[in-house]
């Protein structure tokens, strides 16, 4: 409006996605933004600036947009659409244009929050993919009408602001986006293994800032560092660096190789060389990668001068008769050789007009040229001394103008990372030649080897041409046979992937993953117990912690994906059960791509009104993510008597089985028809009290449900609830029902197997319940448990309180759930309070619980935890039932055991013990 000042674009919050998510099940960047002003301005109101973005970025006409066809954007640029969808599409093209293969996204807006859109965008490399964002909304903002520009808080996305602030073109931004992926981004060796472990649907974790890779999960995990793998061994490393004694290794088993020695001195060299045929060749005893290697020497001169350009590599010399024959690079792979290339020096072909100079600059302009091995071939280098010497053995300067189709080479040596190129002779290569090299990487004892052969014709045995075995390679490259400059592309990668993991061996364990409102850890905990019942080595996460087996990793709430993907990475977890969250779904989206058997248990109103989660079925959708992910193969666990866990099963994964307290006569029709057309279901019968199991048309019995020691005597109904849910997950994941039936039987409530959910303690001469009931929904399922163990004479105590996070209308009901249920109230407020007042909580809960014709005699409020706790347990006499919902759950659980009772006013005794409840 006229007269108000300008509101630019601004940067409300971001992350990074690296698991399915609420919005994809790709890996993506998340930006939210207000645009301001713009939001009354979509591109087809703003003169000029979509001809100015497609003239700045004319490859956006490959964009399909919702068209899905070349063009379909530019359509929707010129029709009108809004500025963060605009950001999206730059954000694209950017990383694609800086070489990343990102290709989708999506911008959607903020339900309730009008201008406020969430831009989401693939990226291949996270760091790289928030600078593309960030450089995206400054390009876009420099082509807007002066008066409409600004973003504000752009320093939330990236560091190093100071060179970033004044980038808004197309060409400046590009060189810090390759900068960025070289820095961050895998050589080509490595991504080519990783590309093909993830075409096998294999599990990809990079585990640190350069190339170490751990290919699948948990105790199916194996490593590799670009070609080396953890199967490659010390001895064989060490022996194919010892350039000396791996030569001696392979003339032992009848490898032809080049007779030579070993120097400490150039006057050494000089002197035991002289046996030798000349030509000879000058190298490091462990060099790599053709660095200080000098060849075609005759003189004793040259010699000695090539020992200096070795000696600065190596402490030791090896000076050695050079065969005949060009240089090839065979590829071994588990004793089989998988590719060949002849691999050439760096080299220019002259024509008459340009300098060696201009011609090497011609050459590095190709796009498949990189610094190092960033890139398929490496940029050539006119400014070393290899260079220089090379052009000077010629005759010849950068200056120089070579003739018209004259080849002048660059270096001696052939390799890749000099800027050598490669030719594939894979199809080409004699079989004694394979055969020797097969031998020379066999002996050495390297998985993966990389053989430098000589011969000067691959096609015919060097057994008779002459030739023979240069060097035996560790971590051998694999470019030179993924993109030859001249010839066939060979996936190499494939088979060294093959070797770890060979068809029909599996990359993951098994993964069980559980969301929902209420009885997610219970499950989880039952779960895995099951599980260890059966023979397995079990991780679970929780909000108590990270444990493997009964060794806890980490203690706090590890619902969370960083948790998972702690146990992911153990060697030791033969299957992980892993507890969701909303915070950490919302948040970096799952740790795992997919899961063998996921479950939602319920959504009930809890954590409404925070990070844009309004309504219940918002939060149904963040749950849904679970299900979403459950593979094809797998198990989708969820619950038919929660209308909001029933729409989720049109998208859920794998085969759905339903859980359901209304088993036996109860039954929905809906129910009875999955079962009788063969589908999988668990169900509680409430008449006979058992667990009962559906699959396939078959009707079998797992237990009673008063049989499992956390359900105390089928009186705690959610337990029951549980023990469905723990059974359905554990079927699915391939548990006998009898091994679930034996393993449930010995799952009880109390605070070593399960803390801080239902734990009975009944030293006082009163009875303890401590129980994490933090939301409404909670608090009635635990008051209706109380009411069936209800002492018949004594009184009901209850602490209780809610985080402050919550809205007022949950922490009202939790004051009118106390009123109904119990008879005395001490009411209590969380360590922090999140943010709201202290006294306010316990104000609220007051309304609520006076609002149900509570007695305010009946209230009391105490603001710490620990003494809100020694107010009960003072309060309490024999025969009483103290509730206790803590926060701090080690910490109560220890001040209930530690507390000392007092005798009451009428003398009784202390140390009364209730007797436990009974079916």
């Amino acid at each position: 409006m006229t007269g108000l000042p300008h509101r630019p674009m601004r940067i409300l919050e971001h992350g990074v996605y690296r698991g399915p998510h609420l919005y994809s099940h790709r890996p993506m960047v998340r930006i939210q933004v207000d645009l301001g002003d713009l939001e009354d301005w979509p591109t087809d109101r703003l003169p000029g600036f979509a001809d100015a973005l497609i003239a700045a970025l004319p490859t956006l006409e490959g964009h399909g947009c919702c068209y899905g066809r070349p063009g379909g954007f530019l359509e929707r640029l010129r029709d009108g659409t809004w500025m963060g969808h605009v950001v999206e599409h730059v954000a694209l093209e950017l990383q694609s244009l800086a070489g990343a293969a990102t290709t989708r996204g999506k911008t959607r807006s903020v339900k309730g929050r009008p201008g406020v859109y969430n831009i989401l965008f693939a990226y291949d490399d996270a760091e790289t993919g928030l600078l593309a964002g960030r450089l995206a909304f400054q390009l876009v903002d420099a082509l807007l009408p002066p008066d409409r520009r600004g973003v504000e808080e752009l320093d939330r996305l990236t560091s190093g602001t100071g060179e970033l602030a004044g980038v808004s073109t197309v060409e400046a931004a590009l060189p810090l986006l390759r900068a960025s992926r070289r820095r961050n981004g895998l050589g080509p060796s490595t991504q080519a293994l990783v590309d093909a472990a993830r075409r096998r649907g294999i599990p990809v974790t990079r585990l640190d800032d350069h190339s170490l890779i751990q290919l699948g999960w948990g105790a199916r995990q194996r490593r590799l560092r670009a070609s080396v793998t953890d199967r490659t061994g010390l001895v064989a490393a060490e022996l194919a660096g010892d350039k000396d004694q791996a030569k001696a290794l392979l003339a032992a088993v009848g490898c032809p190789v080049a007779p030579g020695v070993v120097a400490r001195t150039a006057e050494e060299a000089v002197a035991r060389a002289r046996p030798l045929k000349r030509p000879v060749v000058v190298k490091p005893l462990d060099g790599n990668h053709g660095r200080g290697v000098t060849i075609g020497l005759q003189a004793d001169a040259e010699i000695a001068a090539a020992f200096a350009a070795a000696a600065a590599h190596s402490r030791r010399v090896v000076v050695e008769e050079q065969l005949p024959g060009h240089d090839h690079r065979v590829l071994v792979v588990d004793g089989r050789v998988v590719a060949v290339a002849e691999r050439v020096p760096a080299h220019v072909v002259g024509d008459g007009e340009r300098t060696i100079a201009a011609l090497v600059e011609a050459l590095n302009a190709d796009p498949r040229r990189g610094e190092g091995h960033e890139n398929l071939l490496t940029r050539i280098r006119l400014d070393d001394r290899a260079a220089q010497e090379t052009l000077a053995r010629q005759g010849l300067t950068a200056d120089s103008v070579p003739a018209e189709g004259q080849r002048v080479f660059l270096r001696m040596t052939a390799n890749l990372s000099s800027g050598g190129v490669a030719i594939d002779r894979t199809d080409e290569i004699h079989p004694d030649n394979a055969a020797i090299a097969r031998r020379a990487a066999l002996a050495v004892g390297l998985d993966v080897a990389g053989i430098d052969l000589l011969a000067p014709d691959i096609s015919r045995s060097i057994r008779e041409t002459g030739g023979g075995v240069v060097e035996v390679n560790a971590a051998p490259g694999l470019r030179m046979h993924l993109a030859p400059s001249d010839g066939r592309p060979r996936d190499v990668a494939e088979p060294i992937v093959g070797m770890m993991f060979p068809r029909g061996a599996r990359a993951r364990i098994p993964v069980l993953a559980v969301t929902g409102t209420n009885g997610k850890s219970t499950v989880g905990r039952m779960v895995a117990h099951i599980l260890r019942h059966d023979g397995r080595t079990v991780g679970l996460t929780n909000t108590s912690g990270v444990y493997i087996n009964d060794e806890c990793l980490m203690a706090g709430d590890a619902s969370g994906p960083r948790s998972a993907r702690m146990l992911l990475r153990d060697p030791t977890v033969e299957a992980a059960v892993l507890e969701c969250a909303r915070g950490g779904i919302l948040r970096e989206g799952l740790a795992f791509d997919r899961c063998d058997v996921g479950a939602v248990l319920n959504v009930q109103p809890d954590h409404l009104g925070l990070k844009g989660i309004e309504t219940l079925d918002d939060l149904a959708a963040v749950k849904s993510v679970v299900v979403e992910a459950v593979s094809r193969r797998g198990v989708s666990v969820l619950n038919a008597d929660d209308p909001l866990t029933l729409r989720m099963a049109r998208h859920a994964g794998g085969r759905v089985c339903w859980l359901s307290m209304r088993g036996g006569d109860a039954a929905p029709g809906f129910l009875l028809k999955h079962i009788s057309e063969g589908g999988l279901a668990v169900l509680y019968d409430p008449l006979s009290g058992d667990i009962r199991l559906y699959d396939g048309g078959v009707d079998r019995r797992v237990c009673n449900a008063r049989a499992i020691p956390a359900t105390l005597g089928g009186a705690a109904l959610f337990n029951v609830q549980n023990a469905l849910a723990a059974t359905a997950m554990t079927y699915g994941a391939g548990v006998d029902p009898a091994a679930i039936a034996s393993a449930l039987s010995g799952f009880a409530s109390s605070y070593e197997q399960n803390p801080g959910r239902m734990n009975i303690h009944d030293g006082h001469g009163f009875r303890v319940i401590l129980d994490y009931a933090h939301n409404p929904d909670a608090l009635r399922a635990l008051g209706c448990t109380v009411v069936a163990l209800r002492p018949s004479a004594g009184r009901t105590i209850a602490m209780l309180s809610i985080p402050g996070d919550r809205r007022d209308s949950e922490i009202r009901a939790m004051g009118e759930i106390g009123a109904e249920h119990f008879d005395q109230l001490v009411f209590r407020e969380t360590p922090d309070n999140r943010g709201r007042p202290v006294g306010e909580v316990i104000r609220l809960m007051s309304e609520g619980a006076a609002a149900a014709g509570c007695d305010p005699v009946r209230i009391t409020g105490v603001h710490r935890e620990e003494e809100a706790v020694e107010a009960c347990l003072r309060m309490a006499r024999p025969g009483d039932l103290v509730v206790l919902t803590p926060t701090r759950v080690e910490a109560v659980w220890r001040q209930v055991l530690d507390f000392r009772p007092t005798a009451d006013a009428d003398g009784a005794p202390e140390g009364l013990v209730m007797e436990p409840p009974h079916g």
